[in-house]
């Protein structure tokens, strides 16, 4: 008697659809964007974002929408910046790029050195005339530019002179030579939920809201779960800084482990916006992942504070 399949190759293809879900979702579970120390560039309608991932250098992606990216894209293989280009050939670290009078200033850490390299494109190829790093006989990393309404250009960068912390100093007009007589320091570990696993105060970033300057900055080991967010203030960049008491004001936020190292940037609507890593899994630090989120500003107890929303949206790749 000849045997019916039907109902067996009906099982068979729900059998191959479920085996094509399980596969579909584990490939687009991993094709988040594998960047650490994240900083996104809003730049002629697109956005540009640059991290710390390849072994070689710095990478950019590109994204219309900021929820799906391409990538890596530079100029050199997918690297905006490649180690044959500039000064050091290892630990390419937190990448910040700025549009500056038709110019692109590329700040990065390299070797535990800070360094800056320039293009005439967002795509690269970033490159340094002169290869050496800014301040030549010390480690530092996480360099940051800001650039105050009067046109004066800031560098915030971390120093290891009490674990990691955060120092200030002003840039000559070619937005790449340090004044070091203007070198100052704004914060250092103070605060209980600072201390987990190291002392460290790292990856600052500054903005500007009613007069008042605000720095967000992370700390905790970057392994550390618990790795997270605050921020201070001051009336003068120059300080005194003040920590928010309210600090963390991003720390696992929806299950996310590891969060930090962020930077803001406005979106295309004018909309200031918040980029961060995560692990990568709360079991897994590697490769850490990127996420953004919306920035705001409330009035608390007379004082106008920063706060980040919950509600952050994970990028994947196309």
């Amino acid at each position: 008697m000849k045997r019916d399949n039907t109902r067996y190759k009906v099982f068979g293809i729900f059998l191959l659809s479920i085996f094509g879900f399980m596969v579909s979702a584990q490939q687009s579970g991993s094709q988040k964007v594998p960047l650490g120390d994240p900083f996104i560039l809003y730049y002629e309608g697109q956005y540009y974002a640059y991290g710390t991932h390849g072994s070689d250098g710095i990478e950019v992606y590109t994204s219309d929408d900021l929820q799906t990216w391409e990538g890596p894209v530079g100029a050199h293989n997918g690297y905006a910046l490649h180690k044959n280009d500039v000064w050091a050939d290892q630990w390419f670290w937190a990448p910040e790029v700025y549009s500056v009078n038709d110019k692109f200033y590329m700040y990065y850490s390299a070797n535990e050195h800070i360094c800056v390299a320039t293009s005439d494109s967002p795509l690269g190829p970033f490159v340094q005339n002169k290869k050496q790093a800014m301040i030549q006989d010390e480690k530092c990393i996480d360099n940051s530019l800001f650039i105050d309404d009067d046109g004066t250009p800031y560098l915030t960068f971390v120093r290891f002179n009490d674990g990691n912390n955060i120092w200030i100093a002003e840039l000559e007009n070619d937005l790449m030579t340090l004044k070091m007589e203007t070198l100052r320091p704004c914060i250092h570990v103070s605060q209980a939920w600072e201390e987990e696993w190291a002392r460290v105060n790292e990856g600052s970033f500054i903005v500007k809201q009613n007069g008042v300057y605000y720095m967000s900055y992370s700390a905790n080991h970057f392994k550390s779960p618990l790795y997270g967010v605050g921020f201070a203030s001051a009336k003068n960049i120059m300080g005194p800084w003040e920590k928010f008491e309210g600090n963390p004001i991003l720390q696992k936020p929806d299950g996310l482990a590891g969060v930090g190292h962020s930077a803001m940037f406005k979106d295309k609507d004018g909309k200031l916006r918040i980029v961060f890593h995560a692990h990568q899994s709360n079991s897994e630090i590697h490769p850490r992942c990127m996420h953004i989120g919306t920035v705001g500003f409330e009035m608390e107890d007379g004082k106008e504070i920063m706060t980040i929303d919950d509600d952050f949206i994970t990028p994947v790749l196309k």
